[in-house]
C-alpha cells in the first residue's frame, strides 16, 4: 500500500481524493494543509478514524515543517493541491496567491527533491511528485476548440498565473533535477463539499436564502463542469499509471454557459423545495462582469481517456442533481461555514 501525502487535503478536491484513497483502502494518507479559511476537516469525518488517514497542521511554504514530515512519513508520491484557488479572491489580494501557489509549490519540489535524493533505487525509481493544477492557465478560448496538453500558457488573472508558474516550477524540478513527476490540468470541478464562495454553491444556497443570485456580465461565459468524484479517480490513475514528465488534462465534456448553470439549479430547486410563491429563478439578477473574465474553458481529456482508460462516471445532468441533493442533505457541514467565514458576498470588485 503507497504512502502518500496530500497537501490541501481539507480543500475541496483534496478532501474527495483522500476520502477516495482511505475510504477504498487505496493508500496510507498524510493531509498536509494549513487550514486557511476554505479548509475544513469536517469534510473527511467519513475517514478520520481510519488508523490510514493522518493529519498535519502545516504550511507548504514552511521547509522545516514539510521536510520533517518527509523524513518522519517516508512517502512514495506526494500529491500536491494546496493552493489559493479563487479568482476573485486572487483580484483582492494578488500576492497571496503568488506566496502560496508559487514559492509554496517551489519548497515542496526543493523538499521532496531532497527526501528524493538518497532513497534506494527501487524507491527512487517509484517515487511521484503529482502536481494539480488548472484549465485556467491556458486563457481565454473563443467558442470553438479545446485546450490539449500542448496548448500554449495564456494566464489571464492573478490566481491562473500563479498556477501557470507553479506548472513550470515543476517541471522545470523534472527536467533539471529528474525528479519523476506528474501533472494534471482540469476543469471546473464542483460536488459535495464545496466551499459556497464558488458559482455553484453560492448559487443554491443564496437560492434557499431568497437572496438575489448575481450573474457576472450576460452569463455568456462558458465552463467545462467535471464532478470531483470523477476527477478523484482520474488523479489516482495518474497516479499509478501516468508516465513520468507527462501532462494530463481532465475534463468532464459538459459545456454550460453560467446562466445555463444557474437556471438548472434555480430547476432543480423547484422540484426538491418549491417556493411558497413563484420559482427560484425569479432571483436571477446580472451585475456588471468580474475584470479579466475569461470567456470560455473547454478540455480535451482524449489522452488521459485513450492512454491511462479514463472516463467519468457522472455526466452534468446526474452530478449537478447529486449536488444540489447533498446541499439540501447537509446543512450542518454548509451552515457554520455561512455563519462564520463566507455569508455569500460578491468578491473580486477591487479591480
Amino acid at each position: 500500500m503507497k504512502k502518500v501525502i496530500v497537501t490541501g487535503g481539507a480543500g475541496f478536491i483534496g478532501s474527495a481524493l483522500i476520502r477516495h484513497l482511505v475510504g477504498n483502502r487505496l493508500a496510507e494518507v498524510v493531509n498536509l494543509d494549513k487550514l486557511t479559511y476554505a479548509g475544513n476537516l469536517e469534510s473527511l469525518q467519513s475517514v478520520e478514524k481510519s488508523p490510514l488517514y493522518h493529519f498535519e497542521q502545516a504550511d507548504i511554504c514552511d521547509p522545516v515543517a514539510v521536510k520533517r514530515l518527509f523524513d518522519e512519513f517516508q512517502p512514495d508520491t506526494i500529491m500536491h493541491l494546496a493552493a489559493e484557488s479563487h479568482v476573485d479572491r486572487s483580484i483582492d489580494d494578488p500576492l497571496c496567491f503568488v506566496k502560496t501557489n508559487v514559492l509554496g509549490t517551489a519548497n515542496l519540489l526543493q523538499c521532496a527533491l531532497e527526501y528524493w535524493r538518497p532513497l534506494p533505487d527501487e524507491r527512487k525509481a517509484a517515487f511521484r511528485f503529482q502536481h494539480i493544477s488548472t484549465d485556467e492557465v491556458y486563457g481565454s478560448l473563443g467558442a470553438a476548440g479545446f485546450f490539449k496538453e500542448t496548448t500554449p500558457y495564456d494566464p489571464k488573472s492573478p490566481y491562473s498565473a500563479s498556477k501557470a508558474s507553479s506548472d513550470h516550477l515543476v517541471r522545470a524540478w523534472g527536467h533539471t533535477f529528474n525528479l519523476p513527476v506528474l501533472l494534471s490540468n482540469c476543469s471546473n470541478n464542483y460536488g459535495p463539499f464545496h466551499f459556497p464562495e464558488k458559482l455553484i454553491p453560492l448559487v443554491i444556497l443564496n437560492a434557499l436564502d431568497g437572496k438575489q443570485l448575481p450573474i457576472y456580465g450576460k452569463g455568456e461565459n462558458v465552463r467545462d463542469w467535471l464532478y470531483v468524484e470523477d476527477h478523484a479517480k482520474a488523479l489516482w490513475l495518474i497516479n499509478e499509471k501516468g508516465v513520468p514528465g507527462e501532462t494530463y488534462n481532465i475534463g468532464g465534456h459538459n459545456e454550460r454557459t453560467n446562466l445555463e448553470v444557474v437556471k438548472t439549479i434555480c430547476a432543480i430547486l423547484d422540484d426538491l423545495r418549491p417556493k411558497a410563491q413563484g420559482n427560484y429563478a425569479d432571483q436571477i439578477v446580472f451585475v456588471t462582469d468580474r475584470p479579466g473574465h475569461d470567456l470560455r474553458y473547454a478540455i480535451d481529456s482524449d489522452k488521459l481517456q485513450k492512454e491511462l482508460g479514463w472516463k467519468p462516471e457522472e455526466n452534468f445532468d446526474t452530478g449537478i442533481c447529486k449536488t444540489v441533493q447533498w446541499y439540501l442533505d447537509n446543512a450542518w457541514w454548509w451552515k457554520p461555514i455561512r455563519e462564520k467565514k463566507y455569508a455569500g458576498q460578491r468578491l473580486g470588485g477591487k479591480a
